[in-house]
């Protein structure tokens, strides 16, 4: 091996966040092809806690949590599209938190760039512990903190290699995730419909949907608990307009992203979750004792379901570890980029990657992965909560950043503006109102859901009072 360090590039820091260097210029390599985005942008609203978090969901909404989903479904389908308007006409690893520190200010990029980098961490120590004990299942000899450490070791490797390696990870894990679901719908609508040739389940149509206490057995007020159960597994479907920056057509793959997110959410998670609740009564022991997919398995017939669901959940699980470390390092390089990191964070490697994000980020990964083990019930449940709201600040502060955006772009760059977010600015207000329903509504029905709240705000509010420190700092230093 050659003892000559790797070349290190630094990145553009010219402090106008909101304008982003092309592709190359900011030291990425463009190494993500559009098979890569693509894959990325369906299996990237297909996450673990669909398919082990949706029974209870169903638990709590009946069928009714069709309509939960599809609630929070529309939410995000919105907030993409005003995402997907930003993205489009400037393309940037930096995405959201870059347009906020044009939009808003420095303190707003700053703080919700170092919230969205906090949330994928504590992500990747969830992921790496789900993704231990399916492994330790399989193989008991190895304890399960080896397994934990097999993996962020495997996944960091893959990172560090290049880009590409990223984008080819993720495409074949995407892809099991999206043939696993599109099969089971096609397969579970044959079998409601009784035409599934060796089923053992004998086929009720819609029956399942009224029975057993109607569609909404617990009332309407379910509807809303059942949005609080799911509005976490859609996290991770804006995750495409980061790797845009490093793909061959950016302004392309952010279009066809955009555009497909509703079919991708309809037939994903809309479908599949029809298809359980049709198959089987929503009060179902199995459901509940087994897993919804599972249980739908097992009903059909499906010989050695719960381990197909396992290789299938570990696919999953190991598909958001690697986004999710992909994904903290970009937002680290972009805030170095932008002075509000260590400026080695800014770095890239001779392969385009950037090293010392991407070793910083996984190092809070591991750390967090110890907390996990040797204090769980404590320090890593405080981190677990105090990042749960994270995603519905970054979808308010998208929808904020993307009402100031527009009169930006058509003022400095009107030809960009080839992805437009619907009724403007009325439906963006609308999304916000939404938004902050569901956070008042989390703070209502008290437990967990506040919990969660309190904490994600404490440290939300930490973060903005340094953020708007150092933003004093800086216009101080500019006079």
């Amino acid at each position: 091996m050659s003892a000559t360090p790797p070349t290190m590039t630094k990145g553009s820091t010219t402090g106008d966040p909101g304008h982003a260097p092309e592709a190359g210029e900011n030291g990425l390599k463009a190494g993500l092809k559009n098979r890569h985005l693509s894959m990325i942008a369906i299996g990237g609203v297909i996450g673990a806690g669909l398919f082990v978090g949706s029974s209870s969901g169903i638990a709590a909404a009946g069928p009714g949590i069709l309509i939960s989903y599809a609630l929070v479904g529309t939410l995000v389908v919105f907030v993409m599209r005003m995402l997907g308007e930003m993205a489009a006409a400037n393309p940037t690893s930096g995405s959201f938190s870059a347009y906020a520190d044009r939009a808003l200010g420095r303190w707003a990029g700053f703080s919700i760039g170092w919230l969205y980098w906090f949330f994928w961490v504590v992500v990747q120590a969830v992921e790496a512990t789900a993704g231990a004990a399916i492994l330790n299942g399989w193989i008991p000899s190895v304890p399960q903190w080896a397994w934990a450490l097999i993996v962020m070791l495997v996944l960091t490797a893959t990172n560090l290699a290049s880009v590409s390696s990223y984008g080819e990870f993720e495409f074949w894990f995407a892809g099991i995730k999206v043939v696993a679901i599109a099969g089971f719908v096609v397969i579970g609508l044959l079998a409601v419909f009784g035409v599934l040739p060796g089923s053992d389940n004998p086929g009720a149509g819609f029956d399942n949907l009224t029975a057993h206490g109607g569609f909404l057995p617990h009332g309407p007020g379910a509807i809303l608990t059942g949005v609080l159960m799911v509005v976490f597994s859609f996290m991770g479907s804006e995750i495409v307009t980061l790797a845009a920056g490093e793909s061959e057509d950016p302004q392309r793959a952010v279009r066809q992203a955009t555009n497909s997110v509703i079919w991708r959410i309809a037939v994903f998670y809309l479908g599949s979750i029809f298809v359980v609740v049709s198959l089987l009564p929503w009060d179902s022991k199995a459901i509940a004792e087994k897993g919804s997919y599972v249980a739908a398995l097992d009903s059909i017939g499906i010989p050695h379901a719960g381990q197909v669901m396992n290789v299938i959940v570990l696919t999953a699980v190991l598909s958001c570890l690697n986004s999710g470390l992909y994904t903290a390092s970009r937002m680290a390089f972009s805030l170095g980029q932008r002075g509000d990191a260590p400026k080695s964070f800014a770095t890239v490697n001779k392969r385009g990657v950037p090293q010392v994000a991407i070793l910083a980020s996984v190092v809070f990964g591991f750390v967090s992965v110890i907390f996990n083990y040797v204090w769980p019930d404590t320090v890593f449940k405080f981190l677990l909560n105090s990042s749960g709201a994270v995603a519905l600040f970054v979808w308010l502060v998208i929808c904020f950043t993307q009402l100031r955006m527009r009169g930006i772009i058509l003022r400095e760059m009107p030809e960009k503006l080839t992805v437009k977010m619907w009724f403007f600015p009325y439906l963006t207000w609308a999304t916000i109102g939404m938004i902050t329903f569901v956070l008042g509504y989390m703070l209502y029905t008290g437990g967990d859901n506040r919990e969660t709240v309190l904490a994600s705000v404490l440290v939300g509010v930490i973060v903005v009072a340094i953020g708007l420190v150092l933003d004093r700092k800086h216009a101080a230093a500019r006079r």
